[in-house]
């Protein structure tokens, strides 16, 4: 029989992570993504195979007979392959790729992307560098960072730039949970409670000034500026302020109860988020696969 074409790398990595741990939420952190999405992956690969490969008993689940024979066969196939890739470019041993992340990639989507990399080429370095989108954009011009990932530069800012588009990435407006206006009017909220804002140069500020602007609600002075989460997260948990924020630097907060989202009724409150690189640069292998391995994760 012929493989499914079907079959994606990350169904035999979901597997084998659900194999090793018996248990769908300790794979679905393992793997950086929810609970349900790590079902459905499992729930594909089944149907792909025409076979189940576990059963439950109790909380844990078991191999089935089917499942083991596949995982003896997936965890060989998936090591030889990534010995196979590192192979591709021995000149890069003991390499080093710099990399700039921006807030709404730094929190789930590159961290999924740096440890698959790292299973791939452990022999590679990744240096990471984070900081204001034009901070990374002087860096990656320099070629001081090979790559930069998060949201797309503006126009003035693309000239010798090459941009790969992932995903789109909306701006949430978020609060602690239990926030004692929750489940009332946005509006009302926005104007009574302290806001915090992106800085000032960030890419979403001018859309979220918008926003304000057309519900009267602006000028507001911001109680706070920052796209910092561990500075966001504490001060949401100590007062009834509201952040408008990339959803991707809170989503893991959303997922786990810790904040919760508002509605603002604007689909323009979004942006595209992808890959940054400069035109012309010499072929690089490494980072082609760094590359291949970001467009793999963000679409799980």
């Amino acid at each position: 029989m012929i493989m499914h074409p079907g079959i994606k790398l990350r169904h035999i990595r979901v597997f084998l992570d659900i194999a090793a741990r018996g248990n769908l939420s300790a794979a679905a952190r393992a793997q950086g993504i929810t609970q349900p999405a790590l079902s459905r992956t499992l729930a594909e690969l089944e149907t792909l195979l025409g076979v189940p490969l576990f059963r439950r008993e109790r909380r844990r689940l078991i191999l089935t007979e089917a499942g083991t024979l596949l995982r003896a066969h997936a965890a060989t196939a998936l090591q030889t392959l990534e010995a196979g890739v590192a192979a591709l470019h021995p000149d890069r041993a003991a390499g080093r790729i710099g990399v700039g992340v921006l807030p709404t990639a730094a929190t789930r989507l590159f961290p999924r992307v740096a440890l698959r990399f790292h299973e791939a080429a452990p022999h590679m370095t990744l240096a990471v560098e984070t900081g204001p989108h034009s901070h990374l954009v002087r860096l990656l011009r320099e070629g001081r960072i090979d790559l930069m990932i998060g949201r797309m530069p503006v126009a003035a800012d693309m000239p010798g730039l090459r941009f790969d588009h992932l995903y789109e990435d909306p701006v949430a407006l978020v609060s602690r949970a239990g926030h004692p206006m929750q489940g009332g009017a946005t509006e009302a909220a926005l104007a009574a409670c302290p806001l915090i804002l992106p800085p000032r140069d960030a890419l979403i500020r001018p859309g979220v000034e918008a926003y304000l602007l057309a519900r009267n609600l602006s000028p507001r002075q911001p109680a706070f500026e920052t796209a910092a989460l561990a500075v966001g997260r504490g001060i949401l948990a100590g007062s009834d302020a509201l952040w408008f924020i990339s959803q991707g630097v809170v989503a893991d907060e959303v997922d786990q109860g810790r904040m919760t989202l508002w509605p603002t009724g604007s689909a323009a409150l979004a942006g595209a988020v992808g890959l940054t690189r400069r035109q012309g640069a010499t072929p690089d292998r490494m980072l082609d696969l760094l590359a291949r391995l970001t467009l793999d994760q963000a679409h799980p």
